[in-house]
């Protein structure tokens, strides 16, 4: 299935495309694209690459997209089927980050807590949130590699719950490897940027068995397809990770539309935390959370024939298209 993707406002990005049966790593300029072998990115593979990349040995290339008759190998972006553009062997997830996100999700009952009125229970995270931004941490968890797609493949909606919600949220995608890195530092091991929408089931989240045990991210966030991702890999010099815009339309209604300058841990914060336990590898994923307006405040959850479009400033646009899992419960 092709989908009709809006590209980067970059000068030039990554992209990876279908072409039979496999998938290429390939330069994006203008509306065009390219192939790019290892003689062309100057590495064996995309996270060879995102290890130490020359960015500028690739703007070489970019250039010639822009002439009226490209040099041969440049193909019409709207001819190809793009993918996730990223291969991360580890991707970490950042819950509670954006103030709102987390005074809406608290109001509308998603809470261990229910002997608070939705005005008791926003007052709580609002004070909540403010101390976590003064003197907290980040909140991680990991998900599953395997979760990552493009917006090429359906989401397909497990029977198993009704309601399966959105989190659109910038990525950054690790380049230099990281373990424990300063704040100062940090970006100097951010090679670029891309969009994920971490589809969550709702009535997952925290176990119903025995409380005490908490979240059950594996359940809630990694069933196939739970994240997708892409399409396009834009290098950070081109992009402001501190201020962009983040829309969602469903089905054409707004329902997410913030900024990420309304996160409560920056991308500094957010890359050095993470790299304190385990290094962050080249082609890693790290996802900066979710601002508000998904399905829980709107109580509405996605259904069967929904459209998600996705974009973030400069990134493009992600179109995701939802279907009724095809696969039988037991």
């Amino acid at each position: 299935m092709t989908t009709t993707s809006h590209g980067p406002t970059a000068p030039f990005a990554l992209a990876r495309y279908r072409q039979g049966d496999s998938v290429r790593l390939g330069l994006v300029a203008h509306d065009r694209i390219r192939p790019l072998a290892p003689e062309q990115l100057g590495a064996a593979s995309l996270n060879d690459f995102l290890a130490a990349p020359d960015w500028d040995r690739l703007a070489a290339l970019a250039e010639a997209a822009s002439s009226p008759e490209p040099a041969e190998g440049w193909m019409p972006l709207a001819d190809v089927t793009l993918t996730a553009p990223v291969e991360p062997r580890q991707v970490l997830q950042t819950g509670a980050n954006y103030r709102q996100h987390v005074i809406e999700l608290v109001a509308a009952g998603l809470t261990n807590n229910s002997d608070r009125t939705p005005d008791e229970a926003r007052e709580f995270a609002a004070k909540m949130m403010d101390d976590r931004a003064a003197n907290g941490e980040p909140y991680f968890f990991i998900g599953l590699p395997a979760c990552v797609v493009g917006d090429d493949v359906p989401l397909a909606l497990p029977a198993y719950s009704d309601v399966h919600d959105w989190e659109l949220e910038l990525a950054v995608v690790i380049g230099r490897e990281a373990f424990r890195v300063s704040r100062e530092d940090a970006l100097d091991h951010v090679a670029g940027y891309t969009i994920a929408n971490d589809i969550t089931t709702r009535d997952l989240v925290f176990r119903k068995d025995m409380k005490e045990i908490g979240t059950d991210w594996y359940r809630a966030k990694n069933a196939p397809g739970f994240l997708p991702t892409g399409p396009f890999l834009v290098p950070a010099r081109f992009v402001d990770g501190a201020d962009l815009a983040v829309r969602l339309e469903l089905n054409g209604d707004v329902m997410q539309d913030a900024s990420t300058s309304d996160l409560l841990f920056d991308i500094p914060a957010l890359v050095s935390g993470a790299s304190q336990t385990m290094p962050l590898l080249p082609g890693d994923i790290l996802l900066t959370g979710s601002p508000a307006g998904n399905g829980q405040h709107w109580k509405r959850f996605l259904r069967d024939g929904d459209v998600m479009t996705g974009t973030i400033e400069g990134l493009g646009t992600q179109v995701v298209r939802c279907i009724a899992d095809p696969v039988p419960l037991l």
